[in-house]
Parts: structure tokens; sequence; C-alpha cells
């Protein structure tokens, strides 16, 4: 096999470069940066990306080992047939790392041609670190380089409107475009920087709500070799995917103008309000996930596919998502029906093996954000309680005893957490097991014994969950 690099690939061509990426790791590889790849192909987007490493490791190094180039692997169901597509992207021009040298990365404002910048710097990159208190040297923290980055093209461009970039955040929180410029202005604040640059961080420029959805496993480990084998070239940033991709920014329509990725087909979109559609993929992806797990794993089940293959489990989930979760929001049922599809095809790719358990990681969590909004909606909607979201609540109370049908169950949760359970199962009936959950106002945020008929119901279901595990037991 031939190392990977420009000469080996034959590419020979160069594109300025339009975005600087803070982030390396799998998922803006086999995400944003496979998306620009494609932009380039099919529009006349044409800008290259240089990574910028946000913290103080060496990764950056691999990316310049081999030119900037990797490739993506697309393996998975989409519309009902399956596919397997490679794709060698290209875009990527250069890596760097702020911390090795700190004026080569504050060189990348000087770039006229620059304009977004886009992250992903996990949940906890976007903070406000006090103990950065100069950009005289490399701040600690992603957004206190970044506001470093932006001082410098505010000097260079004389704080030029038409300079001002458009910044795109893809780190999993809410708001998360808003939250970053608060904290951008904190350190124009905290560094006495002049008020026309704030007022031009807060005018001209862009800060995006974002919301991204695609799972991106990462380096194929097991195939690696033969997938390898079969390009040619040795990769170390192969980097595996599914077909299903969804970026949508909150913003205004120049950046679908700049960033034209729905010319090129992608589902990429640009809406005034994201807060639908991110109920959309809370409610029916995460939440479906979560009421999945406990219903399926008591059943035997052990992953993803096997569960929504599952004839019982399959309907539940099924049945679940389309008559009791979808009820309860406020899209088109064409644009949620789609969406739902999509979601059960993703669950039964054959390429990922999701396991069960590494989503029941904080399941009580989980299961207030993801979930119970639905059981209260559909509650204020219908005047009735959902059966099916019932069930999962009480196959959640029921997982969390720790074992069933004499096999102990893994629990992976909060001390705290785990000890509350172990004392409401020593309750002396499953009604006040139930009461003491229900209860339980950390957990919820409110106390559930007072929604009418919930807590007689979910007594209901818990027992009949039982007497399933005793029939199982005989």
């Amino acid at each position: 096999m031939q190392p990977l690099n420009r000469k080996t690939a034959q590419i020979t061509q160069t594109r300025p470069t339009k975005v600087v990426q803070f982030g390396e790791g799998n998922f803006l590889r086999g995400f944003v940066d496979w998306i620009i790849d494609i932009l380039n192909e099919k529009t006349d987007f044409n800008g290259a990306v240089e990574i910028v490493q946000p913290r103080d490791k060496t990764a950056y190094q691999k990316v310049n080992a081999q030119d900037g180039l990797f490739h993506v692997v697309t393996e998975g169901l989409q519309d009902g047939q399956t596919v397997q597509e490679t794709r060698l992207v290209s875009c990527v021009s250069n890596a760097l790392s702020p911390y090795a040298d700190y004026a080569a990365y504050l060189k990348l404002a000087q770039n006229p041609a620059l304009e977004f910048v886009i992250s992903n710097t996990t949940e906890a990159g976007i903070t406000f670190d006090p103990a950065d208190t100069t950009f005289e040297t490399t701040p600690t923290s992603f957004p206190g380089k970044l506001t470093a980055l932006l001082y410098r093209r505010f000097t260079h461009f004389n704080g030029a409107k038409e300079k001002a970039l458009t910044i795109i955040p893809c780190e999993l929180i809410e708001q998360n475009g808003d939250q970053l410029r608060q904290i951008v202005l904190r350190y124009a604040d905290l560094w006495h920087l002049p008020a026309g640059f704030s007022a031009w961080v807060e005018q001209d420029t862009i800060f995006c709500n974002t919301l991204v959805d695609r799972i991106v496993p990462g380096f194929p480990k097991d195939t690696s070799q033969q997938i390898q084998q079969k390009l040619g070239f040795e990769d170390n940033l192969l980097v595996k995917s599914e077909p299903f991709h969804l970026f949508m920014m909150e913003a205004p329509a120049s950046v679908a103008k700049a960033f034209p990725a729905e010319q090129a087909g992608l589902q990429v979109k640009i809406v005034a309000d994201l807060t639908p559609y991110r109920i959309r993929k809370v409610r029916i992806l995460n939440g479906a996930h979560s009421a999945l797990v406990p219903v399926a794993y008591l059943q035997g089940l052990r992953t993803v596919r096997e569960a929504v293959e599952d004839e019982e489990a399959g309907a539940f989930i099924r049945e679940t998502i389309f008559e009791e979760i979808i009820p309860t929001l406020d899209l088109s049922a064409q644009e949620l029906q789609q969406f739902a599809n999509d979601v059960i095809e993703r669950f039964q790719n054959p390429f990922i093996h999701h396991e069960l358990l590494s989503i029941a990681l904080n399941s009580v969590s989980k299961f207030k954000v993801r979930v119970l909004p639905s059981i209260l909606e559909y509650h204020r909607r219908k005047g009735q309680l959902p059966t099916r979201l019932l069930k999962s609540l009480a196959a959640l109370i029921l997982f969390y005893k720790g074992d069933y049908n004499g096999e102990q169950i893994p629990l992976n949760d909060a001390p705290e957490v785990l000890a509350f359970f172990q004392s409401a199962w020593q309750k002396e009936t499953p009604g006040e097991t139930v009461q003491a959950v229900l209860a339980n106002q950390d957990f919820w945020g409110a106390d559930l014994t007072q929604v009418e008929g919930l807590q007689a119901a979910m007594t209901t279901q818990l027992k009949t969950l039982q007497q399933k595990e005793q029939a199982k037991t005989v």
C-alpha cells in the first residue's frame, strides 16, 4: 500500500482557505469536511479548510502527514437500500497547533478569503475560563482562542464589516452560537478590548445556532485493513459514517448563499428558528432510543438493530414514535413522519453495532429530557396517558432494580441515583416503589404523583412487567 498524500493520490488542485475549523476529530472530518468536499465538487463554493488543534496535543501532525487527505466510508441503509460508498476528502489543506505556533494561528485571521469558523470542541468546549487573562499568549479555552483570532482580524482589516466572519459551532448544547458570542464578548471585556470590536462582534459577526446529526463511529478498527487494501492507500485518518446527515443552522439567508449546501442536494438547512427541529430530534431520535432501551433489554435483546428488528420490541418502538411521540410535536406531519422513518432505518443499520447498554448510561437524566416531555405533552393534548411511554418508564424502574430474570444488570449512573433505586426497591409493594420514584423531584424537576392517573397507571404497568418476569422463571 502507498502512503496517502497529495502526490500519491495525484491531487494538484489548490483552493483558497474559506474555513478555519477548530477540531480534527472523527465527527468534523466525517460530517463537516465531507459536506465541504461535496460543496467543492457540486457548487462554486471552492474553499479549503485549515484545521486548528483546540487542545495542546499533536493529533494535527497526523493530518499534515497525509497532506490533509483522508477517506470517509459511508455504510448503512438509505431509502431501503444498502449504501456502501467511499469518498476521498481533499478539502483540508493544513492543520496547526496554536500552542506550537501562536503567530501562525493568528495569521489565519489575516486571510482576506476567510469566511467561516466551524468548531466541535465537545460540550465542555464553550466555556469561559477566567484564567485566560491575556491574548498575548495562547488562551486555554476555545472561546478565548476564537476571541484572539477575531480581534486580530478586526484590527488587520480596520473593523471592515465585510470582513466579519460567520461562526458555526457544532457543539451539542442548546443555542450554541448565542452562548459562544456571549463568551467572546466576556473576553473582550476581560481583556479591555476596544468598544468597536465588541460592536463588530455583536452587529457584524454572525453566530449560528446549530443542530447536527450524524453517527460517525470513527476509525473502523475491525475492517480497516481490508478497506485500505482495497483503496491501495495506508490511511491513518480513515473514518466511518452512516448515510444519514442533517446540518441545520439558525442564520440569515446570506449564510445559505455563502454556504450553498442545499444546491448540492445535501441535508443542510438554514432556518429562522431551530426550536421545533431540536425538539423533533430530542423527542423522536433520542427519545426513541431512551424509551426502547429498558423495554428491549428486559426482553433479552442487546443491540438497537436487534431490538428494532424483533417483532415485539420493533412494534413497540414504531407505535411509540408514530402514535405517542409525533402527536405531541408541531412540525408538519410529512416532516415528522419522514424524520421518524429515517430514524427507524438508522436504527436498523447493519454496519453499526449499537449496544443498548451504551445508551443506558445515565438513563434517568436522559429520560427526563428525552421522554418525559412527550408523556406530559400527550397528557395535556389528549387528556389521557400514553400507554407505551408509561411502559417504558415502568421498564426503566424495573431495570434500575439491578437484576432481572436471575441476571445482574450492569447499571451505569451516578451513585446517588443507584442508591435511591436500591432504597425504593426495599418498599413493600410495587405501588410504593412507583410512588417513591415519581415523587423524586431531583429526578424529574416536579412531583409526578400529581399528574392525574399517572401513579395508578404506572403501578399497573410495573406489576405487568413483574408478572412476565415471574412467568419466565417458573
